[in-house]
Parts: structure tokens; sequence; C-alpha cells
């Protein structure tokens, strides 16, 4: 399945506006149903914090941004969509309710369920097309965390499955297809056993819940984050491996540390001790200053793992792959070549600047870069001819800094090639401001290169044969100031 460009969403509670946010954020359109008059403040304070986390999360092109309608019935929310998402509170009657209504005015659509527990058996039961409902249970953010686990029912069609699945690697997620039903599927059966054991040592007074939170967030949930449980516990069985570790340690789980058979009575005594120990810890932030605080801090580790090409990380960057070589927003769609061709568009990010607010000189270089893998896209270099084992590697830059700007001003960027022919590429970049004015200048020349061998090496025919065409229609366009200057050079 493609990325599709309509997708209903019915409820808009912490997981819908969360889908409808990682939605948007993919270009996708969202019809939207949720009888809570406060829906469109809520939602619009979500959108503003997802906004501001993927600004900060990927340097690749963002897609042009969908839109969220409003409206007034589930009827219409629905009507002629391929997808809903179905995000409204966890009973079963009202979900049965909703599917008869979603039913009554579309019988093609699939329907993801977001419930975090209930089989999609169950929520089929009183379906009249039972085959395209599935369970697709994210987490929470909805639109940074990728892990979204798909659950089919007894009834729902293997096709509706694979490609649901599809979709969801479109829009920069993990699916977890969990083939057997089981309450709760995997993930909240973990969360469920660590919250138990959580509520017993605030219970017994063992700890405060800033200090289990602590505990976790200090120690194994770091590990947990990058390497999940299984894989941190083949480390510690050292050069022995796993086997050695159960061997070890496998005898404590007969030892009675945990209360994981049993739970504390939540006595209105040890719900306001948690609620007061909740307000001391974290009370003085409101909600929406705690969700940006808590998208920052994964954004970090999502870029962290993506530089260690491990985990998460790899699930961005393959998003980020796909999001290049689309080139969404990047430049002219379908660009003039016998001009200088724009190959950035943006605004300067407020991570980009320096202590006194102007974009950095690594920023610049980094703009230059991207602005080159978008020319080489746009000939045919792309993750599937890189993967075939052709590149371009820089071999040399040149780098004029003409004049500052600052965080949230538009930018752009024009490309020259200068030489296009055989194995050399030579760019000239110019980096305007978006009212035109010019703020620096890269020169670049590039090596094609066999990636087998790490030699260079002649380009593939279609590559070398567009790369031809528009060195061919540049070179009738005057030399632009600046092509050739070195530091010192005199002007």
């Amino acid at each position: 399945m493609t990325i599709l460009s309509e997708v209903a969403v019915i409820g808009a509670g912490v997981i819908g506006a969360g889908w409808v946010a990682r939605l948007v954020e993919n270009g996708v359109n969202v019809s939207l149903y949720d009888p809570d008059p406060e829906t469109p403040r809520k939602l619009g304070e979500i959108l503003a914090n997802a906004d501001h986390a993927y600004g900060r999360l990927t340097l690749a092109p963002r897609p042009k941004k969908g839109k969220v309608h409003h409206a007034a019935t589930v009827a219409e929310a629905v009507a002629g969509k391929p997808f809903i998402v179905e995000a409204v509170p966890e009973r079963m009657d009202l979900k049965r309710r909703i599917y008869a209504e979603i039913e009554a005015a579309n019988t093609t659509a699939t329907i993801a369920s977001s419930t975090s527990g209930i089989l999609p058996t169950d929520l089929q039961a009183e379906m009249a097309h039972p085959g395209r409902l599935i369970v697709a249970h994210p987490f929470n953010p909805v639109y940074l965390l990728p892990l979204v686990e798909i659950v089919g029912g007894a009834r729902t069609e293997p096709g509706v499955i694979a490609a649901a699945c599809a979709f969801y690697e479109r829009l920069g997620m993990k699916p977890l297809h969990i083939r057997k039903e089981i309450p709760a599927f995997i993930a909240d059966r973990l969360l469920e056993a660590v919250w138990r054991e959580g509520l017993w040592l605030i219970n017994d007074e063992i700890c405060t819940t800033e200090e289990l939170d602590d505990a976790i967030r200090y120690g194994f949930g770091l590990r947990w984050a990058q390497m999940g449980l299984f894989e941190t516990y083949r480390i510690a069985g050292g050069e022995a491996g796993m086997k050695h570790f159960i061997e070890q340690f496998g005898p404590c789980l007969a030892w009675p540390w945990t209360k994981l058979t049993d739970v504390p009575e939540l006595t209105p005594e040890l719900v306001n001790r948690i609620a007061e120990q909740s307000d001391a810890q974290s009370g003085a932030y409101p909600v929406r200053a705690l969700e940006r605080i808590r998208d920052d801090n994964l954004v970090a580790i999502l870029q962290a793992l993506k530089a260690q090409d491990w985990g998460a990380g790899r699930i961005l960057a393959e998003h980020e792959k796909r999001l290049f070589d689309l080139g969404a927003q990047t430049g002219d769609p379908d660009p003039d070549t016998s001009r200088p061709i724009r190959t950035f568009t943006g605004r300067v990010a407020a991570d980009w600047t320096d202590y006194n607010g102007h974009m950095n000189e690594a920023r610049y270089l980094q703009v230059f870069a991207d602005a080159t893998d978008a020319f080489l896209r746009l000939i045919g270099v792309d993750a599937a001819y890189v993967q075939a084992g052709g590149s371009y590697f820089t071999v040399e830059s040149h780098l004029r800094h003409l004049d500052e700007v600052r965080a949230g001003e538009p930018v752009r960027v024009e490309t020259r090639v200068l030489e296009g022919k055989g194995k050399k590429l030579r760019l000239f970049h110019q980096f305007r401001h978006g009212d035109g004015h010019l703020l620096a200048t890269g020169e670049h020349m590039l090596l094609h290169v066999n990636l087998g061998t790490r030699s260079a090496s002649e380009p593939g025919s279609h590559v070398a044969e567009l790369l031809g065409r528009i060195a061919a229609q540049h070179a009738e366009l005057p030399v632009p100031e600046g092509v050739g200057r070195a530091v010192g050079q005199p002007r």
C-alpha cells in the first residue's frame, strides 16, 4: 500500500490526536470526528507540539502537511475514505456502536482499532464486514514512537494486515504483526507487569513516584530504549552468552522478589499518595510543557540511535531515505532544468543557530550537502541506485559566507551544474534568503564511485544522460559570480 492521501480518524483523545498528528505530518489529509466541543483547541495544541518535534527530528524534506477536516458525524468523517482509525474509549459497547455507524456509511475501508488490549475477534463479533477490521495499537506519543502492534481477528482477511503494515511503514513506523491473539498483546503485558510492581513499591512506601521513575530513566530504561530485554540480558551473560545468563540468574525467578501475582488494593489513601507524589514530582509543568520535554528527549534519543544505525533510529533513517527520495517540498516538483534548479526550500531551525541567534557555519555546509543530495536524486542517484552500488562522493568544497540569517527566516538553494561529464560532477550552490538576497555560495567537486570497489567509476547510463543534458543547458547560462573563488584569492 502506498501512502494514502485521505484517512478518517474517529476519536481525538490522546491517542486519536497523536494519530492525526502523525498522519498530517506525513502529508495525509484527515477527516476527524469527536463530539467534544474542545477538540479543535486540544488538537491544535498537540499538532503544535508535533510540528515542533518533527522540526527537530529530521533534516529530511518534510511533506506538505495534510489538512484536518472536523466532521459533524461519524458518517461524514468516513464517507469515501479507504482507511479509518478508530480511537474511541476502551468500551466494547461504544466501539461496536461506532463500527455500526461506520459500516452504514462505508463498507470497503480498512478499520484499524487503537485498542490497547481488546481482542479483535471480540470487536468483530457484530460487524457485517468483519474481514476489514484489525487492531493497530500505537504508543504515546503516536507521532514520535514508531511501534504499532498489528493484530488480526479470527475473520480478518490476511491481505488487510499486509496492506496495513505497508501503510504504517510509509508513515515511518515499525509494524509488529502479532500472529496470535492475546489480551493486551505484547508491549502492554510487559508494561502491566512493571506497573503492578510499581504500585506495590509505592503502597509499601519503599520509594516515591519520582524515585521509582529515576530507577527506570537512569538505569535499565536506557538499555531497553535501544536493545530491549533479551538482547540486553544476552550481553549480561558475557562471552558465554544467553545460555550462561539464564543458568546464572534463572534461579532468581524462584525467589520472592516480586508481587506480580497480586496487586495492591487501590484504596483512596494509596490513590491520594500517588497523586500527591506525582504532583510534587511534575506539578510545576503544564501537561503541554511536559509533552514537549518528552518529545525533545525522544527526538534526541532517536537521533542518537540513528547515528548508530540501531533500533528505532534505523526505522527513522529508513523513513528519511524515503522522504529524501520523494524530494517532498525541497524544491521545484517539476524543475525547469534550463535554469538554476531549486534544490532546497525551508526555514532556519532554532537549533541551527549559535548564541547570537545566527545560523552557524556548520549548518551552511549541511544545507549545501542537502541541496547536493536533492540534485543527485533529480538525476537518478536515489536509494535504489546507491543500493545497487553506485554513488557520488564529495572530494572538495569551497564555501563563501556572505550574510547572516536568523532562526525562522525562509531560505532556499539554487543549484548550477558547472561540469557533468564522465566521473566528475561540479556543482555551484547559491544559498539565498526568501527575499532573494545571497547568503552564501558553495562550490563542490564530486566523483562517481563504485561502492563495491570504493574507486572512481563511470555513472550508470541513465544518470549520465540526465546529468549531461542538464550540464549542457547550464553551460548556456552566464557564469555566476564567485565561481572558482578560494580563501585569500583576490577579488
